[in-house]
């Protein structure tokens, strides 16, 4: 049983908070069906991509969590969560190539990330 309080809200934010909440507690289907949701509504919410592709990572369906992955980067290139994400997921699926691709680009906004500089030296 969660201790963890479920968000509450029929806000966006809220949804969005009902979704993380699921998928920390491990309520994949709901977490799915939630950033689904958003996604319905709002198809260009990178946030919501990258949520659901962590969440297809998580059961096993890797296709469509490399293609959540991608769009939540292309909808925010700037997004540094979103390109460490998307590397880590990456190299565990053994695509050491793409996944130094994103380490660099978050070094390339932020020169000093300690996470992204961490996964290029395992990398190495």
């Amino acid at each position: 049983m969660s201790v963890v309080a479920e968000p509450v809200g029929g806000s966006l934010q809220g949804s969005l908070e009902r979704g993380i909440h699921y998928k920390v507690e491990g309520l994949y289907d709901e977490a799915i069906a939630e950033f689904q949701s958003i996604l319905a509504d709002q198809p260009d919410h990178a946030c919501a991509h990258m949520e659901l592709g962590l969440v297809y990572g998580f059961v096993g369906l890797f296709d469509e969590s490399i293609a959540e992955l991608e769009r939540s980067v292309s909808l925010e290139p700037d997004g540094l969560l979103m390109h460490l994400n998307l590397g880590k997921t990456y190299c565990m699926l053994g695509m050491c190539d793409e996944a130094r691709t994103e380490f660099e680009r978050v070094l390339q906004i932020e020169p000093d990330n300690e996470d992204a500089l961490m996964q290029l030296t395992y990398l190495a």
